[in-house]
This record gives C-alpha cells, structure tokens and sequence, in this order.
C-alpha cells in the first residue's frame, strides 16, 4: 500500500531537519597559484611541545595549563566538558509529545566505551528520527565553554550542541538556527588557525573542510609563537650560545611585531587572508598575511570584535610602549581579573581616582572592573529554545565608562574624553 502524502511529509519534513543541504560542499575562491598546497611551508623542523620541556620548565609547565594550549583538545573524560547521565544530559528545544504542525526537538548527550556522542531526536510523539555523530575535537579551554567537532571520513564537522560554563548549561551551538539539528557546519582551516597549532588541508580552498586527520597537532604550541624548533635544539646539542640560537624569541620583536603575534586571532574574525593558513612566521607584519581590518569608528564596538584594535585606542597604550605582554604572561594561567590592577598601579596613582575620595585606598584592589568592564558581544550568541546565551568579553578599550560601577558599592564611575 502506498505512503500517505501525511506520513511522505512528515519523513521530508525531519529528513530536512536532520540532514539539511547546503554547506556540505566548499565553494569559495581558490587561493593565488603561488599560495597553493605546495608552497605551504614545511612541518619537518617543528618538533612539539615535549622537546622544549627539558630546557624550560619554567615555561613549558605553566604553560600546559593556559587557555591558550587548551583551546583545542582530542575529546576524552578530560577534556569533554558538560554531564552525560540521564537527567541532566538533554538538552530539549520542543518536546516531540507535544509537537503539531511543526517536529519536535532535543538532543542527547551520551558516553559510550570511553566515547561521547550527540544525538538529534526529531519528529512526534511516536514518529521520531534520530542521528548520532560522535565527538572527536573539543574546542574552546572550558572557561567559557566548549564546542564539539566530529570527523566524517576526511571532513571536519562543528556539531550541534555546545557546553556553557556560565550556568553548566547545554546549548546550540553559536550560530545554529534554533529548532535544527544541522550536522552539516564545515570547520574551515581559518577556524582552526587561532585553535590548533596545525592540520594540513587536502584543498588549497580556504572554505574546504578535508583534511589529512592525522595531521592535527591541538592546541597553541610553543613553536606557534617561537617558531620551528629542530635547528634551535641541534644548535643546543652543539654547544652554541647567546645569539644565533635559531629560535625566535617574541620579547626582542618590535612593539607592533609583538601585537601582530597575539592579533592573529585576536584582531577579530571578519578579515580577509592573503596568504595560506598557518603559514605565518612570528615577528612578520601580519599585513603580509591578512588585509588590514577597515577603521572601526562605532563609539563603542563589539567587545569581540577586535580585542587588539580596541587595546589600540586606549591612551594606555597610545602613551607608553605597552603591549599584550605588559598584563599577560603568555606561559601562566591567567590570573583573577582583579591582580591586574598591579599593572595599572605601576603607571597611575591610586589617589588620582575621583572615586578615591569616597573608597580610600580600597579602591586599588580592582581597577579593572571599572576600566575594563565585562560586556555582552553580538559575535558569539546561542539561541535556545525561548533562551538567548550571549558570551561575555572583558573590553580592552581602556578608558572611564559611564556605566561601569566598583563592586560592592556601586558607585558610578565617570566618563572622561578618552
């Protein structure tokens, strides 16, 4: 007997749900001939992050534990984030039981041998599909949360659901179109540049989504800002010393050298390259790799947007030889946002502070809060359900904000010309 035109929707209706089309395929322009694959530079002198550890400890320890070498990770107990037990390992966006005219929808989360997975569940009480794709990558150091990717032979895919830290909460993945479970979201090489120290593309097409799997070395290295370590190691082994080491150290860059190395993934995502991913050499301008960002004139713009550009138009920094480094050290954890008003200290009275005359000295203690509020970005934004997540960002525009108040009194600060 044949299927019903009701049953024939229905089963299109959650075939479009669950495998949407569309973004499969890269379609985007090719790379000049001279950027192609051939031209990428060679891995064969990056040695990894255990060949450093013997001669700096100090360094490479910490640095294990930063945002930075986290930022990617292979998925294991470790590394994936958010709970799988029944009960709180749902994440439900319309309950199929009560769907009508439209499926319902929730996605569950499960662990299986030591693996994890997402499943998509869609339709009516009764008439559900299902499609489960295991988590392979982890992206994101967990402070703020985390994404998941899988692989799909020799295509990298962002699943549907994410972990927020804020709350312990799952949600759609930034992005997503709330009430789909689309599976189909490539990760291009230029998502992976500012999360992975490397993978090696299949295409020369900035948009391609294939790569060689085994190629994928997670994380921020050390080589990612030092540069290939092989010849500095040999150069160790011969005995040689003080200059000529063959590794670039960062603290003997220029000013804007040693900004163009944090702004290559903290000068915003909306840019345009000129040259291959992961082809950039620390203490280069990074005009030589991406087309400079247009001027942002907003009066306040997007506390995502361009973290450095924003730093750039502090009079911290257009008055002194501050850099990312005067507040952060690279090889540590990031510190309680509150310490980093020693660094403010070493420049500025305490006593110049025009809430000073109401706080007294305690006002010392957390300069940051009012001078660097914590803001809502328009970028990374999950529509769940009824429920709308929007990340925070710490503003590097340094200055006086009007809304910005001291905890725990709530004094106003004022706006100054800044």
């Amino acid at each position: 007997m044949g299927m019903t035109l009701a049953r024939r929707a229905s089963l299109l209706l959650l075939a479009a749900l669950l495998y949407p089309t569309g973004s499969v395929a890269s379609s985007g322009p090719l790379l000049a001939q001279d950027q192609s694959l051939d031209s990428r530079p060679a891995r064969a002198k990056y040695v990894g992050d255990a060949a450093c550890l013997s001669c700096h400890k100090e360094q490479a320890l910490p640095y294990q534990h930063t945002s930075h070498h986290l930022t990617s990770q292979l998925a294991d107990a470790h590394s994936v984030l958010g709970s799988f037990r029944p009960g709180s390992n749902e994440l439900m966006i319309s309950d199929p039981a009560h769907a009508t005219s439209e499926p319902g929808l929730y996605f569950r989360m499960d662990e299986k041998s030591g693996s994890y997975h997402e499943t998509a569940v869609a339709g009516w009480q009764g008439r559900t599909e299902s499609r489960t794709e295991r988590i392979d990558v982890v992206t994101g150091s967990g402070v703020r949360g985390a994404t998941y990717l899988y692989w799909d032979g020799d295509r990298l895919y962002e699943l549907p659901v994410s972990y927020w830290t804020d709350g312990h909460q799952w949600i759609n993945s930034p992005g997503y179109d709330n009430g789909t479970a689309r599976f189909s979201r490539p990760i291009n090489p230029g998502c992976l540049e500012c999360h992975a120290t490397y993978i090696k593309a299949l295409s020369p097409d900035p948009l391609t989504n294939r790569y060689e799997r085994d190629s994928l070395i997670t994380g921020i290295s050390c080589e990612n800002c030092h540069g290939p370590g092989a010849d500095h190691i040999a150069k160790q082994k011969a005995g040689a010393s003080g200059e000529g080491q063959a590794i670039l150290n960062p603290a003997k860059f220029s000013r804007d050298r040693q900004v163009d190395l944090c702004a290559l993934c903290h000068n915003g995502i909306q840019r345009e390259a000129i040259a291959p991913v992961f082809s950039y050499v620390p203490g280069e301008p990074l005009t030589k790799y991406f087309k400079p960002l247009p001027i942002d004139t907003l009066e306040h713009p997007d506390v995502h947007g361009n973290q450095v550009g924003l730093l750039q138009r502090s009079r911290c920094y257009l008055s002194s030889k501050m850099t990312c480094s005067t507040c952060h050290d690279v090889h540590a954890p990031e510190r309680p946002a509150a310490a980093y008003s020693d660094r403010c200290l070493t420049c500025h009275l305490w006593e110049s502070c025009a809430v000073a005359k109401t706080m007294g000295h305690k006002i010392a203690n957390d300069c940051i809060d009012c001078h660097m509020p914590v803001e809502p970005t328009n970028v990374i934004v999950s529509e769940t359900g009824s429920k709308v997540v929007r990340a925070k960002m710490r503003n590097h525009w340094i200055k006086v904000y009007r809304d910005a108040r001291m905890p725990e009194t709530g004094t106003p600060s004022r706006r100054d010309s800044d």
